[in-house]
């Protein structure tokens, strides 16, 4: 016991030597510890508590003005101390508050170690010197402020006293239950209709400055330490508010936006510091907020929320007593705290005796009102002294903010010996007891109510300002690399920033929806990537309160948002900037006949019909394509449609658009300039979109062809243009409707290079130009393109005269060796520009997609004179022509078309799901998964061994069909 006590005693003799004024003092502390069980407290205290027997060590003075005291009347002068004593600057305000709060420390801990106080003593003592130096630094601010001519107090020798400014205290503080080396929890208020400050342009820059000293006095660490650590991020919106926020501001907030855990919260604010007459009127302003009037079961939902903080776990063994969290753990104080607020939640309104802000108080008002038995006000009771116990010890050892259990068997056995347990085992059993007993009172609270936590146990915490760790835990568990990310977004969700969470029904929705959320998101590849697209999604929801629900409760659409989400980026950030695709979903239709294309035309009509102007036509259309390309996305996702199918109806809702889009360019021309006399106009699809092969991200290969009456020379407007004007004026209108950006995003990329004369040319072609030009100047690799000519949209009989000519281009005859040799150098060419031996470049690899398609336009090129049926604008479909008339063999073609099948099939998957190239190495599993489901393989590496192999013998065919792609022959 004496080598316990050897530092206190030195530091005893090193005063005697340095101060001879101070032998009263160190007399009598060693005759204190003459007296054996003071003796032994002290020594027990140096053996367990570091923190304390520093406190005793530094100044063994206070430590025997403390003992020649009783404890309550040390509080009270240090309190007054802190705040009638007048300060003259920062630096000594916050020694002299950090001094009165170190022996405000060392006399409740030796209070309470003692056994003299009860919890209540010690709780009360502890939240009464967090007001007196707060009350203290807050004055000395109010003064400083006041004699720099920065504010003008009402009363300046009572600088409190309607100053318009306050201090809330919330959780312990407020309910004069503060643990040991607890934060306090603030929210800071002004009244900017009265107060201190009469500049309205500097009053909130002004109460700002007042919060960030007073927090800076009271937390900042000096030499002397600090008083408490200060937390306001309980005020409203903590993330997009001012440390201070205007009382008008806050009341706006609580009736439009609050929470229910911030009613929970509110239960036990109480005005502790600065004009607590403001502070009480606010308190009493939302009153009808914190305690509604009727039985609140409607919110039991979003109660849930706050219950899932202590997560009630059933079954799942017996209680560890090392390492356990005896606040946030199963069966700790936080369980007691919930077990009463939820109560007072539900039935405060109506019971103004359920209003109070201490815990123990209210559990006998719920005796009262027969909501629990006299046996479980007892024992929750008990338990809750002895937790609260337990947490204050944990704490004094070092004075940190935890409420951990030691890890280790000779730490639990300090905790046990300070809380007067001679034995370890004995003081574990007692606390398994209590937390057990805790827990099933707990439970059987919540026994009726769903359980909102993780699948398969586990805290989900969003309420609040802390992390829980069993949150951090569980969201580990789940997969998530950043889970206070993860946490720090649901808060904002919750705080109302969007406008689908401006409701408090859509909060509770989404209160009830986010374990399964999060849930489902830990099963994708990347978690933490599939929850920011989540986010972003919901971050662009006009509403949420619908969404929420049926995600909720439609199993196959909530499986359809996870699969967007885990495997398709590019789905996923166009459902984040465009939310409205999700109605899309929720229609019926969705998996029925909606690609057909009278349905496409009526809808988009429908939309049209509502334009006022040009533009208004443009936003329309983008609004409806975006849709509708998500919708074939997500089908092709799903595998709902094959691969020809989604080509065909990319294509088919590009026509429609197209179609849509030059009828209205062609009004709001003709509306300047008339119409040209005879004029006529046909849009030819090429490449994919004349294929019916377009992807994703297909731009839109397009020619316009005219013809007007050789008579006329203008057109009839206002202002009128030449033919040669008009319609480029016209196409470049029409490029304008179906490519530029929008209020409501862009649609097509759309390219007008094979015209005849490419970017040379004029920008639409008339017919005659057009028939002159493939007759006489035409390269073969213009002819090519031909192949894939499909007219999509214009006047009718122009659009039959003009395919008309289509066919008869193709179908001249055609020397083949010079077909063979310009096909087989553009190939070579197109090869060295874009050299690759990624399998997974399927379009330009040697024997991809382009020998496919350079096969088969050759073959019409060649044929088509002798078999005009072979013309086709389908790769796929010219190829089983051309078998069908043996210009190719059948084991060319059980290469062929097996080939393009396959490639068509990948291409279409990762053009729906990303917008970069794939690269499977780095791939989600989730991605791959729907890669190789597309390719009807058994896994990737089948997948990739078939490509490869497919790639080697269509580059042999091509060989055998065209001739050798030689390296340099051009």
């Amino acid at each position: 016991m004496d080598e316990q006590l050897s530092m206190l005693l030195e530091s005893c003799q090193k005063l005697q030597k340095s101060d001879p004024e101070a032998e009263g003092e160190v007399s009598t502390l060693y005759a204190a510890l003459e007296q054996e069980p003071l003796k032994g407290l002290l020594a027990g205290i140096c053996s367990t508590s570091s923190f304390l027997r520093d406190l005793m060590v530094q100044k063994p003075k206070r430590l025997s003005d403390i003992l020649g005291q009783s404890a309550g009347e040390r509080i009270d002068a240090l309190a007054a101390s802190a705040i009638d004593e007048i300060q003259e600057s920062e630096a000594s305000v916050m020694r002299h508050l950090r001094l009165i709060k170190q022996d405000a420390a060392l006399t409740i801990a030796l209070a309470d170690l003692a056994g003299l106080w009860s919890v209540k003593q010690v709780t009360n003592a502890l939240t009464k010197i967090a007001d007196a130096t707060l009350r203290g630094a807050l004055r000395f601010v109010l003064r400083d402020y006041h004699r720099r001519g920065k504010v003008t107090l009402p009363h300046p020798d009572d600088p409190e006293l309607e100053c318009g400014f306050v201090a809330l205290a919330m959780g312990k503080h407020g309910a004069g239950e503060l643990n040991y080396s607890s934060d306090i929890d603030l929210i800071i208020l002004y009244d900017s209709t009265s107060g201190c400050c009469d500049d309205p342009y500097e009053m909130n820059r002004t109460y700002v400055r007042f919060t960030r000293q007073l927090v800076k006095i009271m937390q900042e660490r000096t030499a002397d330490g600090y008083v408490f650590r200060t937390d306001l991020r309980l005020r409203p919106d903590p993330g997009s508010t001012p440390p201070a926020v205007a009382i008008l501001a806050a009341l706006q907030y609580y009736e439009s936006m609050g929470q229910n855990w911030e009613r929970a919260a509110l239960i036990k604010a109480r005005p502790c510091a600065g004009d607590i007459a403001a502070g009480d009127a606010f308190l009493h302003e939302i009153t009808p907020f914190i305690w509604r009037k009727y039985f609140d079961y409607a919110a039991l939902a979003d109660v849930h929320s706050i219950k899932r903080q202590i997560h009630a776990h059933k079954g799942h063994g017996s209680v560890a007593i090392n390492g356990h969290n005896v606040k946030l753990g199963r069966g700790g104080i936080r369980e007691i705290e919930f077990f009463v607020q939820t109560q007072q939640l539900i039935a405060g309104g109506r019971n103004p005796d359920l209003r109070g802000r201490e815990t123990i108080p209210m559990l006998s008002e719920l005796v009262g009102l027969t909501w629990i038995s006299e046996r479980a006000r007892d024992e929750l009771s008990q338990c809750y002294e002895f937790l609260r116990k337990v947490e204050h010890r944990i704490q004094m050892q070092r004075d940190e903010q935890t409420h951990m259990m030691p890890q280790s068997d000779d730490g639990v056995a300090q905790i046990g010996r300070m809380m007067g347990y001679a034995s370890v085992d004995a003081f574990k059993h007692d606390l398994r007891d209590t937390l057990e007993c805790v827990q099933g009172h707990y439970s059987n609270l919540f026994k009726e109510e769903q359980a909102l936590g993780a699948e398969g146990g586990g805290n989900l915490v969003f309420t609040g300002e802390d992390y829980d760790p069993s949150t951090i835990e569980t969201l580990t568990e789940m997969g998530f690399q950043n889970p206070k990310e993860v946490i720090n977004t649901v808060r904002s969700w919750h705080f109302g920033r969007y406008p689908a969470m401006r409701s408090a029904k859509a909060r509770e929705r989404l209160t009830e929806f986010t374990p399964d959320l999060l849930a489902a998101l830990g099963k994708t590849d990347n978690p933490d990537t599939s929850f920011l697209s989540f986010h972003a999604f919901l971050k662009a929801l006009p509403s949420g309160v619908q969404v929420f629900s049926l995600l909720r409760n439609n199993p196959q659409l909530f499986e359809t948002l996870i699969i967007i989400l885990g495997a398709a980026p590019r789905l996923a950030r166009t459902m984040g900037r465009r939310p409205r695709v999700i109605d899309a979903l929720l229609d019926p239709a969705f998996l029925g006949d909606i690609l057909e294309r009278d349905y496409l035309d009526a809808q988009l009509q429908k939309a049209l019909s509502e334009a006022t102007c040009f533009e208004d036509a443009l936003d329309s259309a983008r609004i409806f394509g975006q849709e509708q390309l998500f919708l074939i996305g997500v089908r092709i996702l799903m595998g709902i449609i094959s691969a020809s199918q989604a080509g065909a109806a990319y294509a088919m809702l590009a026509g429609v658009i197209i179609r849509h889009m030059l009828e209205h360019s062609q009004k709001e021309l003709e509306e300047r300039h008339g119409k040209m006399p005879g004029g006529q106009v046909a849009v030819i699809a090429m490449g994919k979109l004349g294929g019916r092969e377009m992807t994703a991200s297909s731009d839109l290969d397009l020619m316009l062809i005219y013809d007007f009456d050789e008579d006329a020379k203008f057109s009839d407007g206002k202002k009128p243009l030449a033919a040669s004007q008009y319609y480029a004026r016209l196409t470049q209108r029409l490029i304008t409707a179906l490519s530029a950006p929008t209020a409501e995003g862009d649609l097509y990329e759309v390219d007008f290079r094979l015209r005849p004369s490419g970017n040379s040319g004029p920008l639409a072609t008339s017919f005659k130009s057009f028939r002159s030009y493939h007759t006489s100047d035409a390269w073969t690799w213009e002819h090519m393109a031909l192949t894939r000519a499909r007219i999509i949209a214009g006047d009718d009989g122009f659009c039959k005269k003009v395919r008309k000519e289509i066919v008869s281009i193709l179908s001249r005859q055609r020397e083949e060796q010079s077909i063979k040799r310009d096909i087989a150098q553009m190939r070579a060419r197109i090869e060295r520009e874009k050299r690759t031996s990624d399998i997974w470049n399927i379009k330009q690899i040697p024997g991809g997609l382009v020998d496919v398609e350079f096969i088969a336009q050759g073959l019409q090129l060649m044929h088509a004179h002798k078999h005009p049926e072979i013309l086709h604008t389908s790769t796929a479909q010219s190829l089983r022509l051309c078998v069908d008339r043996g210009l190719v063999n059948n084991a060319d073609a059980d290469i062929l078309l097996p080939a393009i099948r396959l490639y068509h099939d990948v291409t279409q998957i990762l053009r729906v799901c990303l917008s970069e190239s794939f690269d499977p190495n780095k791939a989600a599993a989730a991605l791959k998964d729907v890669v190789v489901r597309a390719s009807q393989e058994i896994d990737m590496r089948s997948l990739e061994e078939t490509l490869s192999e497919f790639q080697i013998d269509t580059r042999a065919c091509f060989v055998r069909l065209v001739g050798p792609v030689e390296e340099g022959r051009d």
